[in-house]
C-alpha cells in the first residue's frame, strides 16, 4: 500500500479563460462549459455535482447530488426533505455546489442560498422519474438507520405490489431545492498550476467578474 502520493500530479493543458472572453453572465458560462462537456464526453454523469452543506453539527458535509435543471433562478436538485442534507439546508440555508469534469481540466464552484420549489414543481419532477425511482422515494427514510437490506427490499417488494396498477403518490417530505447563486467560480487548469481562475460575485442585480491568482 502507498502512503506517499507526492508523484501523483499531471499537468493541465487543455485550454485557457479570460475575463475578457467570458459571457458577462455566469449561467450563460455555465451553460457553454456545461454543452462542451458534453460533447466531449467521457464524463458519465455530467450533471453530478458536489453539494457541501453546514450540518446540524456545525461540520461542513459534502456528498454528490444530480443536477435536474438550471435556469434564471438557479441550480435545482430533488431529495428527501427530513435527509441529513435536507435538516441541514432548513437550519442554515448557505451552501456550495461544486462541478469537477477532468476530461476538460475544469471545474465550477457556486455559492448561493438554497429554497425549496413549488410543490407543482416537485410533484411534476416526481412524476417524471422512473415508477422504480418513485417507489424508492417511498421505501427509504433517508439518513435514518436500518436492521439490514433485507428490510429495504422487502418494503419495496410491497409497495410495488400496492402500485402495480396506480400512480405512485409524491410523499410529503419529497420535494426540489433550488440554489439561487450568489458567487460562481469558473477554474481552468493551465501549466505549472498556473491556472485561470474567474469569479463572479453578485452585487444587486449586476455580476461583477474578477480574476483570482491560482
Amino acid at each position: 500500500m502507498r502512503d506517499n502520493l507526492h508523484k501523483e500530479r499531471k499537468s493541465y493543458e487543455k485550454g485557457e479563460l479570460s475575463e475578457n472572453s467570458v459571457d458577462p453572465n455566469p449561467l450563460q458560462q455555465f451553460r457553454k462549459w456545461y454543452y462542451e462537456t458534453e460533447q466531449t464526453g467521457g464524463v458519465d454523469e455530467v450533471n453530478a455535482m458536489t453539494l457541501t452543506t453546514i450540518g446540524v453539527d456545525g461540520y461542513p458535509r459534502g456528498r454528490v447530488v444530480l443536477l435536474k435543471k438550471y435556469d434564471e433562478n438557479g441550480f435545482y436538485f430533488y431529495t428527501n426533505y427530513n435527509s441529513e442534507k435536507g435538516l441541514s439546508i432548513s437550519n442554515n440555508n448557505h451552501v456550495c455546489l461544486s462541478f469537477f469534469w477532468p476530461v476538460m481540466e475544469r471545474q465550477v464552484i457556486i455559492k448561493g442560498k438554497a429554497s425549496k420549489t413549488s410543490e407543482a414543481d416537485a410533484t411534476n419532477y416526481f412524476h417524471s422519474r422512473p415508477k422504480g425511482s418513485q417507489l424508492g422515494a417511498m421505501v427509504s427514510n433517508q439518513s435514518k438507520k436500518i436492521e439490514n437490506r433485507e428490510a429495504l427490499e422487502a418494503r419495496l417488494t410491497e409497495l410495488e405490489k400496492l402500485y402495480e396498477n396506480k400512480e405512485v403518490p409524491k410523499p410529503e417530505n419529497w420535494g426540489g431545492f433550488v440554489v439561487a447563486p450568489v458567487e460562481i467560480e469558473f477554474w481552468q487548469g493551465r501549466p505549472n498550476r498556473l491556472h485561470d481562475r474567474i469569479r463572479y460575485r453578485l452585487h444587486g442585480h449586476d455580476w461583477e467578474i474578477d480574476r483570482l491568482q491560482p
